[in-house]
C-alpha cells in the first residue's frame, strides 16, 4: 500500500485520491473536535482517545509496518514537540469557548498560514483564481465564527482567552500540517510514518492527566473508555488521510480542503449538539464550500 501511495504520487489518479482523502478528514475532524466537548473535561478526553490510539498503534508499528529508518526519528520527535503545543492550546481553547465560536477560528486561520508556507517550503503556488477562492472559504470560515458569537449567551466571561487560544491553536495546527507533510514525504514507508507518529503522540496526555483520570468516578470509566476507542479510531483516519492527501498531492489544496470541517462542524452541533442552523449559518457554509470547489478546480 505504501508503494502505492509514492506510485501515484503527483499524478491525475493521486490528485482525485487526495482530494476525497481531504474531504473524508475534514468530516472526520469535525467529529473529532465534537467528541472532545461532551460529558468529560477536555483534558480527560484528549487523554482517553490518546490512549486509545496509542494502544491500537503500538502492533501496527512494530509488526506490520517497516522500521523506520534512522533519520527518521529526530522527524518524529519534532513532530511530538509541535502537536504537544497543538494539544494544549486546543485544550485550553475548549475549556474556555463555545465550539461553535472557537472551532471555526481555529480551522480559519490555519489555511492561509499553510498555503503561504508552502510556498517557501514545497515551492507550490496558487494562481489567482485559487486566492479568490482561499479568501471566500477563510471569510466564510470566520464568518460562522462571528454568526456563533451573535448568538452567544454563555460563557462571554471567557470569550477573549478563549479567542486568543484559539488563533495560538489556529498557529499550531498550520505548523504541524506543513512539518508532517514534510516528515511524511521523507519516510521510505508512509505508513511508517503514521504508525509510529501515533505511538509516540499517544504517550503525552495520558501521561499530562493521569491525575484527572485517577480521579475518574468509577461510573465514568467505561463511558470514557467508550469515547476514547471511538475517538482514537476517527483520528486514525482523519489525521491518517490528510497526511496521506498531503504526501500525494499538494499540500497548500489539501490542507484548505480539510478546513471545510467547519461547514461539518456546524452540522454536528446541529444534529448531535442541538445547535440551531440558521438562514446565514447555510449562507455561510455555502460560501465555505464554493471556496473550496474553486481552490480545488481552478488549479
Amino acid at each position: 500500500m505504501g508503494d502505492f501511495i509514492i506510485q501515484i504520487a503527483g499524478t491525475e489518479q493521486g490528485a482525485r485520491l487526495a482530494s476525497i482523502l481531504a474531504i473524508t478528514a475534514a468530516f472526520l475532524h469535525a467529529v473529532f473536535g465534537a467528541l472532545q466537548k461532551g460529558r468529560h473535561d477536555p483534558w480527560i478526553s484528549l487523554a482517553a482517545i490518546d490512549l486509545s490510539y496509542l494502544v491500537l498503534a503500538l502492533p501496527v508499528a512494530l509488526f506490520l509496518v517497516p522500521w523506520p529508518d534512522p533519520h527518521l526519528w529526530p522527524v518524529l520527535a519534532g513532530a511530538m514537540g509541535i502537536h504537544i503545543a497543538y494539544k494544549i492550546a486546543q485544550a485550553k481553547t475548549y475549556q474556555r469557548g463555545a465550539f461553535t465560536v472557537v472551532y471555526p477560528v481555529v480551522r480559519g486561520s490555519a489555511p492561509l498560514v499553510v498555503v503561504l508556507v508552502a510556498m517557501i517550503v514545497f515551492d507550490e503556488r496558487f494562481n489567482a483564481v485559487q486566492w479568490v477562492g482561499l479568501g471566500l472559504l477563510v471569510g466564510g470560515i470566520f464568518g460562522l465564527a462571528l454568526n456563533s458569537l451573535r448568538k452567544l449567551k454563555v460563557g462571554r466571561d471567557t470569550l477573549v482567552p478563549a479567542l486568543a487560544w484559539a488563533l495560538i491553536t489556529g498557529a499550531t495546527v498550520a505548523a504541524y500540517t506543513t512539518y508532517d507533510a514534510w516528515g511524511i514525504r521523507l519516510a521510505a514507508n508512509p505508513f511508517t510514518f503514521l504508525a509510529w507518529f501515533f505511538v509516540l503522540d499517544g504517550l503525552f496526555m495520558p501521561l499530562l492527566s493521569w491525575r484527572r483520570l485517577a480521579a475518574l468516578p468509577r461510573a465514568e470509566v467505561v463511558p470514557l473508555a467508550a469515547r476514547g476507542m471511538i475517538g482514537a479510531v476517527v483520528a486514525f483516519a482523519s489525521f491518517g488521510s490528510v497526511m496521506l492527501a498531503t504526501r500525494i498531492d499538494d499540500v497548500g489544496r489539501a490542507a484548505v480542503l480539510r478546513e471545510t470541517s467547519t461547514v461539518f462542524a456546524a452540522l454536528v452541533g446541529w444534529v448531535i449538539l442541538g445547535e440551531k442552523v440558521g438562514p446565514r449559518r447555510v449562507a455561510l457554509m455555502a460560501l465555505i464550500a464554493l471556496g473550496a470547489v474553486i481552490v480545488e478546480f481552478a488549479a
